[in-house]
């Protein structure tokens, strides 16, 4: 027996790694191993996307995610929302002369993407002077940049924050139409969901702050569904940040909401306004009592 047998904390069975390892050395063409009944269950790709593996699918998208950035040595995260489709500055006159011949109602809409180019300019910005500050705490990052991992604000979020010579994460998730991350997001730290709910989860279960940008559908599930976890106190509150007030009091009426009572004066407290990379910065510092 080798020395290693004798060791109580040595494991007696191989690791799956080593018994797929064996089963590639086994014989293959026999009747019995052509048949997809023999193929270990974890290699089954056929069997894993069967309609009764979905809590196992489910299970999976949660720990690979977690298990990855735990061992990135992420601690929190500085979560940015916002559209995909608002042109960066240096595209968005390319976009204007682009809708010179469309029609009026076409061309408005490329108009008003254009002018909100500012917002990509605050979400790159904010996110390079979060990462510059480098903040380290218990050993671990604090602050990492993450976004969806798309265009427009997702790309200016991890843009700034490439920019700053720092790492940050893209949550992408798989579409019916063709999207790939954005050039920005680092490697090791792209992470791909099937299921929306799994996603949206991974981007509050790290987050110490949420800075929205003006967004549509996909911005305003994220945002409410990050106001109403607050809210409801099923999360504990963090700064949530909100770019762009001309666009968001005239597409939702706040104030109204709370006039009708079904929400109470005080939630709209949960809501910072900002205009300025510099003034969602101080607003997060402050709530955790951090230098400016």
């Amino acid at each position: 027996m080798t020395e290693k047998e004798h060791e109580l904390a040595q494991r007696k069975f191989y690791p799956a790694e080593q018994e797929a390892r064996f089963e590639d050395a086994g014989p293959k063409d026999t009747p019995q191993t052509r048949h997809p009944a023999y193929k270990l269950a974890f290699r089954d790709t056929e069997f894993l996307l069967r309609e009764e593996l979905r809590p196992v699918r489910f299970q999976l998208e949660l720990l690979k995610p977690e298990m990855l950035l735990d061992e990135a040595g992420v601690g929190s995260t500085l979560v940015m929302y916002g559209s995909a489709r608002i042109p960066s500055p240096e595209t968005a006159e390319e976009a204007l002369a682009a809708a010179k011949d469309l029609p009026e109602d076409e061309r408005k809409v490329a108009e008003s993407l254009a002018a909100k180019s500012k917002y990509y300019t605050e979400a790159r910005k904010l996110a390079r002077i979060v990462s510059e500050k480098a903040i380290i705490e218990d050993g671990k990052r604090q602050f990492v940049i993450t976004s969806g991992g798309g265009p427009s604000i997702m790309e200016a979020a991890n843009r700034g924050a490439s920019e700053a010579g720092a790492e940050s994460i893209g949550l992408n998730i798989i579409l019916p139409h063709e999207q790939a991350p954005n050039s920005y997001v680092t490697p090791y730290l792209s992470l791909n969901f099937h299921y929306f709910a799994l996603r949206k989860m991974h981007f509050l279960l790290r987050a110490r702050a949420v800075a929205v940008f003006p967004g549509g559908f996909g911005t305003f599930d994220e945002f409410f569904e990050l106001l109403t976890l607050i809210q409801t106190g099923k999360m504990q509150r963090i700064p949530i940040v909100l770019f762009g007030k001309d666009f968001w009091t005239r597409v939702v009426n706040f104030e109204a909401i709370a006039e009708e009572g079904t929400i109470s004066k005080k939630d709209l407290d949960l809501i910072h306004w900002s205009e300025t990379a510099e003034d969602a910065w101080c607003h997060i510092s402050e709530f955790y009592e951090l230098a400016c």
